[in-house]
């Protein structure tokens, strides 16, 4: 177990922590992801229109996104060693619900729950590998992110084994993963108490003091077009996590088993491109990471519509791969930018991504119910040009 000294300042990447954390957000999206997983047999059980089953994702990414950068904030003003179990205790009973939800409304309710988990990892665990990191912050949050984009693929894949051919009940199995998490944290907030006792001396001692890169306005003019990108990015990722099963089953007639090993192709390479868009931006600087990433899954994403079955999983293998390097990056960023309110900009920038997912989610849906499923890739494809005002992003890495 890695110990901080209330005496020094933590000099070294604490490994085990990043890895602890890494872990505990696969389990954490691996059980998120799980709600978009189940859409065809609500679909199917409840008959759901679209429309609903925008409405569900909505409902979740509101809980998800709204609590988090008040989850961050207060948690910058006042730290909690033990808030990433509590968080995912409120999963573990959204899960228990969700599987034996009969009506629209429990339906809700239970998603509902499972956000609020999510509104507390995401800042909390954020904020810690950054503490984790020992300066290698690109590293550090591409680890913890490929965490999450390696859960968010495996929910699809365990869901077309566990659920899929069993019914709905069997979501309930996915509570014991909850547990499991729970018990992945308890060294990670052992360690953070620990930390938290350190930065008390720090203060007392008179030693913290972290200074802001640009000037107010410059900060919030950069912020503003992070958020920009922001949503950009997760307009177009919302178009596939919620509706390229039901896009390859009106398409190509594949199998809803078979379009979730598709989905799956693409959360995995959703995983590689994070992995690596952490490193690189310590090398070359985040806002270049930030211009190709989003910019450059344009061609992917203009040509995905017009193409067969084979060609559309490569394209959206490429797709996943250029466009999820950035979030690292652009997080990375804004955490630079405001040093000492990390929680709050983690909470911000996760929930601003899960809102804007979540009201893309009910705005694609309607359109998919009133022009066709094929409308919302023709459309969606346009959404990465918006990479083009990382143009005026300063360059920190310079600074």
């Amino acid at each position: 177990m890695e110990r901080v000294s209330k005496q020094q300042p933590v000099n070294k990447t604490a490994f085990r922590i990043l890895v602890a954390l890494s872990i505990a957000h696969c389990l954490n999206d691996s059980l998120q992801s799980v709600i978009s997983a189940v859409y065809p047999l609500f679909k199917d059980d409840l008959a759901l229109s679209f429309t609903q089953i925008g409405l569900i994702t909505f409902v979740y990414q509101l809980s998800a996104s709204v609590f988090q950068p008040i989850t961050g904030l207060v948690f910058d003003k006042r730290p909690v060693a033990w808030s990433l179990p509590i968080g995912m205790s409120f999963t573990l009973v959204g899960l228990l619900n969700l599987a034996f939800s009969s009506t629209l409304h429990w339906v809700l309710f239970s998603v509902f729950l499972i956000g609020i988990g999510s509104s507390v990892l995401h800042p909390e665990a954020s904020r810690i590998t950054s503490l984790a990191s020992g300066g290698r912050r690109g590293l550090a949050q591409s680890l913890f992110q490929v965490g999450g984009n390696l859960g968010g693929s495996l929910g699809p894949l365990l869901v077309a084994l566990l659920v899929a051919p069993y019914g709905r009940t069997h979501i309930a199995l996915f509570s014991i993963l909850a547990f499991i998490a729970i018990l992945v944290m308890i060294p990670v907030c052992r360690w953070y108490k620990a930390y938290l006792s350190q930065v008390r001396w720090q203060k007392m001692s008179g030693k913290a003091h972290v200074e802001m890169p640009l000037s107010l306005g410059k900060t919030i003019f950069s912020i503003s077009i992070l958020l920009v990108l922001i949503f950009s990015k997760y307009i177009y990722m919302a178009s596939l996590n919620s509706y390229y099963t039901f896009y390859l089953i009106h398409k190509f007639g594949v199998s809803v088993q078979a379009s979730q090993v598709c989905l799956f192709v693409f959360l995995v390479a959703t995983a590689i491109g994070t992995l690596a868009g952490g490193p690189i931006g310590d090398k070359i600087g985040r806002k270049y990471v930030i211009w190709g990433s989003i910019l450059g899954t344009a061609p992917f994403s203009l040509l995905m519509p017009h193409v067969g079955l084979a060609w559309t999983i490569v394209l959206s293998f490429c797709v996943g791969l250029v466009l999820s390097s950035a979030f690292p990056a652009i997080l990375l960023y804004a955490q630079e930018l405001l040093p000492y309110k990390l929680g709050l900009i983690s909470g911000l920038f996760f929930g601003f991504a899960f809102g804007v997912a979540g009201i893309a989610s009910a705005v694609l849906g309607n359109m998919a119910d009133r022009y066709g499923i094929e409308a919302v890739y023709n459309v969606c494809g346009f959404m990465p040009l918006l990479g083009l005002v990382t143009w005026f992003l300063p360059n920190l890495k310079r600074k």
